[in-house]
């Protein structure tokens, strides 16, 4: 099984204490260096005794639990953009979405599905999805457990399979969409949150993961959605003096929350 690492920091005794320009560089570069080495398509950590895998493509995964864990979708997001502002983007962000999600389903053969809320950008949304995207959809679902949270832009039921949730606990977690202060064992989504980085002399943006000993925020699964900085006081004001970056694309590095 191929493990992820966490790079330690000159003067911690915590792998993502600090965060600072200088911290954040460095650690780039070792994952960097470390690259050819390993393959990081997955960083396991752990969260009040459970243990989690956070994947490249932005997917969660809980290994005891046979749990696959993906947060804001916002299947249907063109389809919304056209209606509202007359902008016509390419109309393939869904099945793009829909294709990374089949192939975390089969690399993991979860048998549950978490749909962290925001999964359709709104109800119109989802109501657009063509045949053969519900179907897909539907394959997907089949013979698995599929639980839907509901999130801001899709706070009502949907025309699809499943079941449908405002918040779900499960052991020692519990999975909603907004965090709320002071809450341990949580995993939630909504800020999607990205890093930025100053390394080698360029700025690098990735969507990521944030965890402290408390929670996990995750970052947007959808194809078209933007993101959050990580040195936002909204995520500042969430995430402990200690959080972790997992700065999510083709590998995942770790690294400390950049604030």
């Amino acid at each position: 099984m191929v493990r992820g690492f966490d790079l330690a920091f000159p003067g911690s005794s915590s792998p993502c204490r600090g965060g600072d320009d200088d911290a954040a560089r460095f650690a780039l570069d070792s994952a960097s260096a470390l690259s050819e080495e390993h393959t990081m398509n997955r960083h396991e950590f752990s969260l009040v005794g459970a243990a989690l895998e956070a994947r490249a493509t932005g997917a969660l995964y809980w290994p005891a639990e046979h749990m696959l864990i993906v947060s804001d979708l916002h299947l249907g997001k063109s389809a919304r953009i056209a209606r509202r502002t007359g902008a016509m983007f390419p109309p393939y962000e869904t099945r793009d979405t829909l294709s990374r999600l089949e192939s975390d389903i089969a690399q993991t053969e979860a048998k549950t599905i978490v749909c962290l809320g925001d999964s359709f950008d709104d109800l119109a949304a989802a109501q657009s999805l063509d045949e053969e995207e519900r179907l897909w959809l539907a394959r997907l679902q089949a013979g698995r457990r599929w639980i839907w949270i509901e999130g801001n832009h899709d706070p009502g039921p949907v025309d699809f399979g499943g079941t449908h949730l405002a918040e779900l606990a499960t052991g020692a977690l519990i999975f909603r969409h907004i965090a709320e202060e002071g809450a341990t064992g949580e995993i939630s989504g909504h800020y999607h949150p990205k890093a930025r980085l100053h390394a080698r002399g360029r700025v690098i943006t990735r969507a990521c993961f944030l965890y402290d000993e408390a929670r996990v925020i995750m970052p947007a699964y959808g194809t078209y959605t933007g993101g959050l900085r990580s040195d936002d006081v909204a995520l500042n004001s969430l995430m402990q003096p200690g959080a972790c970056a997992v700065l999510t694309g083709k590998q995942t590095h770790v690294i400390p929350m950049p604030r």
